[in-house]
């Protein structure tokens, strides 16, 4: 007994691991086979998450998941959008609370149980030092200033001319000296080029050169001189820099980056000898363009940037949103300025201002006659809103009157004279109904009614208007549907046309044209809508039809019988009337071209007959029919093109391997315009059931003899192969190198040269295969492509079945 249990608890252990193996298989299996040569931007959020848990739960790692979708052949892009998502969904489901499902980035500058405020993306004046077009180089192409001090490797241009004539370059010495040609050394080195010139000038006097006597002299600077500045404190680039000696305390910023997230924009310090000798504001230079305190530099000069002491944001509707520096003594109305003032849609009222206050922030509603008064606090934030989209003083008026739109709702006015103000109500207007629609105080809508005659006529009292009131004035026009009448058949242009009180049918026939050339004026009928039908009888009428005829000119009074909304009139064409109709017929006839047709039952024989009957190369076997109402011959006057019959041929053939291509994944496969017909039993028994009557747009296609079978698809060598008489598929097959590897053998078929298709056949064990005619074309499709597991897939998957048996097993032997 004790055994028989164990082998049913075996059993069921047994049946457990198989049922769990195959559920994993069937996961895996259906998450591989998701992606198969798809688009990842096709799926949606909510199906990308269900595929991630399948493969969960299938044992998947990312690794393997996108390995999984490399095997299915996506592109790299693909791919990358792939893991891109994955990655947007993982923190999307994250279930940190720093991480929010929604994704979006949480700032701290958002305000604690306040609304958020839109935070300013930059510093004021960051970009001035950001942006590599602007960099404040000195300009050293204009006159030598009278004011420059001169030093060491300074460049002086000497120039003597007059009764002497000479021209020398001198560069100052390390020790401050210049070496004056035949007149010495000479100390330059701290004086101004004014004083220096000076002292030249008093020198070449002394030494034999007659100055202000008949020569003169010209001093002007050559080549400057580089000094060192240092750039301390909070900068992007602190350190010891190198610029010319006509440089400014704005080219060294901008060399040291400008001042950094931390600097101040507005007391920059320039040092010398180690006393401030000059202070930079930069406000003055963006706001008001001036360079007050943009002074030259000096050898060793030292600027400090040091931290700014109060900063405050501005955002919402001002010109310019940025982050703002104040200082001392400076108000809310210049950090207004700062912004360049509100905008166009800006709420000048009152700024919404959030504070810090202790250890949380408070908000405070600032007044427009407080701007000035108001002294802006470390960490303020000031938002700026937008005015309403709602007016004070707005009414509107629409539908039958003159000029409608909105209109200003003077003190007083009523509804007479806003009609007034709108020019009158027009002749189409619904004099006996209007309505104002009306916006109440708590902002739920009600709708007054009044007659519009009334009103104007003073029967009625007058209504007096409030704001935001819609008076609507509606047309006789919008009370009912647009009438139309319909006229089809035999007339010129058919279709649709406006209804108009007292039109007869001769007036809407004229309107469409008139009759057309086969147009019978003695038998028109006039449908008209029913509008008492008995819905509990199966007899009831669903239209009522009139018979009348009309004068064949139309003339004025030929019927008395008026139309009514929704008529449909109906010309019908003469009877015996018939347009010529044609067949085309092309190849190895002797008179090839179009033929009309002669009689009603006309068939195949008669044209081919009429065409001189067959060349001595005709191919009768290959003779096709076309049925269709698109010719895809080409015709030379009555020549037919030989070589557009094997264009169709070829047509005809890709058209079939494309359906059945496309029927893999669309079940809807193009329609065959051709109809198999057997021109040999046709001619050797003219008039029976295979010779078929013709039809307009016929074309009838008689190929030269063929010779050769083409074989195609998945064959090793796809060729065409000579006709054999009594080789069979297979033969031709063997021919062009023998079936591939991804060959459908079972659904070979062959396409006859007069445009019918044959497959095989099973018959118990044995495929039969149709037989071949010269012109045939045999075509072996493609198996379908079955995605399975890859080899790490299938090596994962087993290691974990195996490791759920031994679990298994484990339980059923500690159970014994």
């Amino acid at each position: 007994m004790a055994e028989k249990n164990t082998n049913n608890v075996v059993a069921k252990y047994v049946f457990l691991i198989f049922f769990i193996s195959f559920s994993v298989i069937r996961i895996t299996s259906a998450f591989a086979q998701t992606f198969s040569g798809a688009g990842i931007e096709s799926y949606s959020d909510a199906e990308l998450n269900k595929w991630l848990q399948q493969a969960r739960v299938a044992g998947m790692s990312d690794d393997q998941i996108l390995q999984r979708v490399k095997d299915q052949g996506l592109s790299k892009e693909q791919i990358d959008r792939f893991r891109e998502r994955i990655s947007a969904l993982k923190v999307n489901n994250s279930p940190n609370p720093d991480e929010p499902s929604s994704g979006r980035v949480v700032k701290d500058t958002e305000p604690i149980n306040g609304p958020a405020i839109q935070v300013p993306s930059k510093i004021f004046g960051a970009d001035l030092f950001k942006n590599g077009n602007t960099s404040f180089e000195p300009n050293l192409r204009i006159a030598t200033p009278i004011n420059y001090i001169l030093g060491p490797d300074d460049e002086l241009n000497i120039n003597i001319y007059g009764n002497s004539l000479v021209n020398w370059k001198l560069v100052i010495s390390p020790e401050g000296n210049i070496n004056i040609p035949g007149i010495g050394l000479l100390n330059v080195s701290g004086k101004t080029i004014e004083q220096a010139t000076i002292e030249i000038k008093r020198r070449l006097s002394a030494g034999n050169y007659a100055i202000g006597r008949g020569t003169n002299v010209q001093i002007s600077l050559g080549n400057i001189r580089s000094i060192k500045v240092i750039v301390n404190g909070q900068v992007a680039k602190p350190g010891t820099i190198t610029v010319p000696s006509l440089a400014t305390v704005f080219n060294a910023l901008v060399a040291a980056g400008g001042p950094n997230d931390i600097g101040s924009f507005r007391n920059i310090e320039v040092i010398r000898n180690n006393k401030i000798v000059g202070r930079l504001d930069i406000y003055d230079f963006l706001l008001k363009g001036s360079q007050l305190g943009n002074i030259g530099l000096k050898d060793q000069d030292i600027i400090r940037v040091p931290t700014y002491r109060v900063r405050v944001e501005m955002s919402g509707q001002v010109k310019v949103p940025a982050i703002f520096e104040v200082l001392p003594g400076e108000n809310l109305q210049d950090v207004i300025r700062f912004a360049s003032g509100f905008s166009d849609l800006a709420y000048t009222d009152k700024i919404k201002v959030y504070q810090i206050s202790g250890q949380e922030r408070k908000i405070t509603d600032i007044s427009e006659n407080d701007y000035s008064n108001y002294i802006p606090l470390r960490g303020d934030r000031y938002e700026v809103d937008a005015i309403l989209e709602r007016y004070e003083n707005r009414v509107k008026i629409d539908g039958a009157v003159f000029r409608s739109g909105y209109f200003e709702l003077s003190k007083g006015l009523t509804l007479t004279g806003l009609i007034t103000k709108a020019s009158g109500v027009k002749e189409d207007a619904y004099m006996s109904r209007g309505f104002i629609t009306r916006l109440k105080p708590d902002n739920t809508i009600e709708s007054i009614p009044f007659n519009t005659k009334n009103i104007l006529d003073g029967t009625d009292p007058d209504i007096l208007l409030k704001r935001e009131d819609i008076v609507n004035i509606p047309s006789i026009f919008d009370l009912h549907d647009n009438y139309t009448v319909m006229v089809k058949g035999e007339v010129r242009h058919p279709g649709e046309f406006s209804f108009a009180e007292n039109m007869n049918v001769e007036d809407l026939i004229l309107k469409a044209g008139g009759f057309t050339e086969g147009g019978n004026a003695k038998r028109l009928q006039v449908a008209r809508r029913v509008s008492n039908s008995d819905p509990a009888s199966l007899t009831s009428p669903v239209a009522e039809v009139f018979t009348i005829n009309v004068d064949e000119q139309l003339k004025p009074g030929s019927t008395n019988f008026k139309l009514q909304p929704y008529d449909i009139v109906s010309v019908y064409a003469s009877p015996g009337y018939e347009r010529q109709r044609s067949v085309k017929i092309g190849g190895e006839v002797v008179y090839p071209g179009f033929y009309i047709i002669e009689k009603k039952n006309e068939k195949i024989s008669d044209i081919v007959k009429r065409a001189g009957g067959l060349t001595a190369s005709a191919d009768v076997e290959g003779a096709s029919l076309k049925r269709s109402n698109l010719a895809i011959l080409g015709v030379d006057g009555d020549k037919v093109d030989a070589t557009a019959i094997e264009q169709d041929r070829a047509d005809r053939i890709n058209r079939v391997k494309r359906a059945y291509q496309d029927s893999t994944a669309n079940p809807i496969a193009p329609r065959n315009d051709f109809v198999g017909i057997d021109l040999k039993k046709i001619l050797e028994k003219p008039g029976s059931k295979l010779d078929l009557l013709v039809e307009n747009d016929d074309e009838i296609s008689i190929p030269k003899e063929q010779q050769i079978v083409r074989v195609d698809g998945e064959v090793l060598y796809p060729s065409a192969v000579v006709y054999s008489n009594g080789n069979t598929l297979k033969d031709y097959i063997i021919n062009a190198g023998g079936y591939s590897t991804k060959a459908l053998k079972r659904g070979a078929y062959v396409l006859y040269p007069n445009g019918t298709v044959k497959g095989s056949r099973r018959f118990l064990f044995f495929i039969i295969h149709p037989s071949i005619r010269p012109g045939s074309v045999v075509y072996v499709p493609r198996k379908s492509d079955k995605k399975g597991l890859t080899t790490q897939e299938t090596v994962g998957l087993a290691a974990s079945v195996a490791s759920l048996g031994a679990v298994i097993l484990g339980i059923i032997t500690l159970s014994k």
